[in-house]
């Protein structure tokens, strides 16, 4: 069943989610659809400036159907996902936001998802989080009062039994498609597919894989992920990423756990005479295979510091053939505050002072 991208009563109007659906954002839309769908990921700056941020994400434009704002990742300190998703929707993208359960307990989390949905945010991506040790202020004090899978069943309460953890009612639920995250790469591989498993069962509808740069494990992961049925129940998008070179692989593979990256692409590297032609070359390649495995629904570009590669690769691969094009989505929450500051203009300018006279005077009589 299909859905357009704008109301046909009025493009400024929300679009009324589909039978199914748990969001109104594009992304549930557009995997719902059946369509290939593509993320990225936004390197947050190290700024109090909106403009660091909007200079960051147009490189995204009509190319993405969601745009990851990390939450602190590495446990290095930025600019936070709730403040960069709030940028992000004033200016019609589709962020996705990510709550890390490592710096917030869960009256903290349960109000940010609040004030996210509030904001127009439709996606969530749920993790753990790096413990603070792996960070730049190793001192820091850490929480993890959830986890990635605690944290995907209270938000999925939230969303559709209208309440807190606490059981206090909830007036309107926060709208969102849930997301989490899988690494097929790391030990123990056979425990991997039923660990997404138990994802999707905490309330997982999209995950997004780390790095993917060995497909024949990927395809062997997914393999035993369709013998469970995973695939049917859950969208999965696989990371992809270019590698700037040679050194830089290394460096990754021997410093950055949870990624492996085999002989066979550091090589190719070396072999390349310009060495980050290769590697966005390798990233397109990549995305060509993993996308023809039964199961796969889209790809989650990390492009760290070459996101202007991001369209190039996208293009160039071709996984957006006969798509609708993007476009930035009209939010709802601007109709209210435009709403709000007419309301406001139209109310008669009172001088504080001579209302303040009139309350003294009526009071003395």
């Amino acid at each position: 069943m299909a859905q357009i991208d704008e109301n046909p009563l009025g493009v400024h109007l929300p679009l009324d989610p589909l039978p199914g659906h748990s969001s109104l954002g594009r992304l549930e839309r557009v995997l719902r659809r059946g369509e290939f769908a593509v993320t990225a990921e936004l390197n947050p700056p190290d700024s109090a400036d909106p403009e660091d941020v909007y200079e960051r994400a147009k490189v995204f434009d009509g190319w993405v159907d969601g745009i990851n704002a990390v939450d602190a990742s590495g446990a290095n300190c930025h600019m936070s996902s709730v403040g960069i998703c709030a940028l992000l929707t004033r200016m019609g993208y589709a962020p996705i936001m990510q709550i890390a359960c490592r710096d917030k307990n869960r009256i903290a989390i349960q109000g940010d998802v609040l004030g996210a949905a509030a904001m127009g945010v439709a996606n969530i991506m749920c993790l753990t989080g790096d413990g603070v040790q792996a960070g730049d202020q190793p001192g820091a004090k850490p929480v993890f009062d959830l986890d990635c899978m605690s944290l995907l069943e209270t938000v999925r309460t939230m969303r559709d039994e209208s309440k807190f953890l606490s059981g206090r009612k909830l007036t309107t639920p926060p709208k969102v498609f849930l997301g989490a995250a899988i690494n097929p790469f790391a030990p123990p591989y056979d425990f991997r597919p039923y660990r997404l498993g138990k994802k999707i069962e905490a309330g997982a509808q999209f995950v997004q894989s780390q790095y993917c740069f060995d497909v024949p494990m990927f395809r062997d992961y997914m393999a035993k992920v369709r013998d469970l049925g995973f695939h049917e129940k859950c969208y999965i998008l696989v990371g992809v990423g270019p590698l700037a070179s040679a050194k830089t692989a290394k460096w990754i593979r021997s410093n950055v756990p949870g990624i492996h990256i085999p002989d066979h692409v550091i090589a190719r590297l070396e072999g390349a005479q310009d060495q980050k032609k290769e590697g966005k070359q390798l990233c397109i390649d990549i995305i060509n295979e993993v996308k023809e495995i039964e199961g796969v629904s889209g790809v989650h570009v990390m492009a760290y510091r070459q996101e202007e590669y991001v369209a190039e690769i996208v293009h160039e691969s071709g996984i957006l053939k006969g798509r609708q094009p993007w476009k930035r989505e009209h939010a709802r929450a601007d109709d209210i505050a435009a709403q709000r500051m007419r309301e406001i203009g139209a109310d008669p300018v009172q001088d504080q002072q001579e209302m303040a006279g009139r309350a003294a005077h009526s009071q003395t009589h």
